[in-house]
């Protein structure tokens, strides 16, 4: 994997970049769709890079490694071709769903024994068998184990966690060695920062992972509950640290106002199930704020989805038809909704790169956030 830094904007730290791998090229700022289990929900693959675009999607090692197993996804001959996608995919390493297993999952400095929310079996993931699933399944850039820490979290805990992490990082780094590449394309591993809210642990941390000269990496534990300036401070922190001439990859966040805020303090690489979730729900992201179409309000409004009309993915539908396929439970809504959704957040990152190379990113940004910081 090489990545380029092309420029910064003058009035902020936000970049425009080029991520390339064996399977293509990432211009960064860039967002990721969320396909947990092998696809991205509720979106055809025909959909997905036909309309919504992206460079690059997002699987789950947690939920593949249940399902449909790293046997089925080796026979396959990795999840690329399992799920027929030609582009870049990255695979988190499950540490975030072992974070949300708090109550059927035990941690040691071992590893992490947990039960399946499936089944109730219980599986033991360590820094070494984690980087073996990802091997399997295959994708351009893995993570490195981790333990993600709760908010609020106790200082000591938070301490413990994060030196605990670098250890299993070490671990990571160490086996990959010995297990080759199994589709003939490279693979890249990200490690991750962690130290929860507390800023000398984060500076600890991103200084530990900088140290590591790996070719990616991750800030990890935002977007856990957080008042969104710690998100944000944190960010500010960990991204001085990290080094310049690598892509950072901020996991799990978040809204449409934090990924550009985010961007504005130098992040490159973001995921969200927010999009897709929201979508099911009846929520649509717009230039001008969140819609729920859902609302009778919208029952005769023959007017485009978003309110500046601009078509975010290759669909054209009123919200009056919208909120009809939602009210008789038509799962069209869904998926109509979903790829609206997933353009925009595209929409918006490439719209954010466009400013950065124009120059006039800061003044763009704090334009949309006051947009879209709006219920319609």
């Amino acid at each position: 994997m090489k990545f380029e830094l092309i420029t910064t904007d003058p009035k902020s730290k936000a970049r425009a970049g080029v991520v390339t791998t064996d399977h293509g090229v990432i211009e960064t700022p860039i967002f990721m769709p969320v396909g947990t289990v092998g696809s991205v929900k509720g979106v055809h693959q025909r959909e997905l890079k036909n309309d919504i675009n992206p460079d690059i999607i997002l699987g789950n090692t947690y939920h593949l490694y249940l399902r449909p197993g790293t046997h089925i996804l080796e026979m396959a001959g990795g999840l690329h071709k399992f799920m027929n996608w030609d582009r870049n995919i990255l695979t988190d390493s499950g540490g975030y769903q072992v974070y949300s297993l708090s109550a059927n999952r035990k941690i040691k400095e071992e590893g992490v024994k947990f039960k399946s929310h499936i089944d109730g079996s219980y599986h033991f993931f360590t820094p070494e068998n984690v980087m073996e699933i990802q091997r399997s399944i295959g994708a351009d850039i893995i993570m490195a184990f981790d333990e993600c820490t709760p908010y609020p979290c106790d200082y000591r805990y938070a301490q413990r966690s994060m030196h605990m992490t670098h250890r299993w990082l070490d671990r990571c780094v160490a086996h990959l060695k010995n297990v080759p590449e199994k589709y003939g394309y490279g693979q890249t591993l990200f490690p991750i920062v962690q130290g929860s809210t507390y800023k000398d642990l984060r500076e600890q941390s991103a200084e530990y992972i900088a140290n590591v000269g790996a070719n990616g990496n991750a800030i990890g534990g935002l977007s856990v509950g957080e008042p969104v300036d710690e998100m944000y401070a944190v960010t500010e922190v960990v991204t001085a640290i990290l080094p310049q001439d690598k892509p950072r990859y901020l996991m799990g966040v978040g809204t449409p106002i934090n990924i550009l805020e985010n961007i504005a303090l130098g992040i490159d690489m973001f995921d969200c199930v927010m999009p897709t979730r929201n979508a099911r729900n009846g929520m649509l992201f717009t230039i001008n704020g969140t819609i729920n179409i859902k609302n009778k309000k919208w029952e005769a409004d023959f007017s485009p989805l978003d309110e500046m009309g601009i078509t975010f993915a290759d669909i054209d539908y009123t919200k009056a038809y919208l909120r009809h396929l939602f009210s008789v439970n038509e799962r069209l809504a869904a998926q109509i909704a979903t790829i609206h959704n997933l353009g925009f957040y595209l929409w918006l990152v490439r719209e954010a790169r466009k400013h950065i190379l124009e120059g006039d990113f800061r003044e763009w940004k704090d334009k949309m956030v006051r947009q879209m910081d709006n219920r319609i």
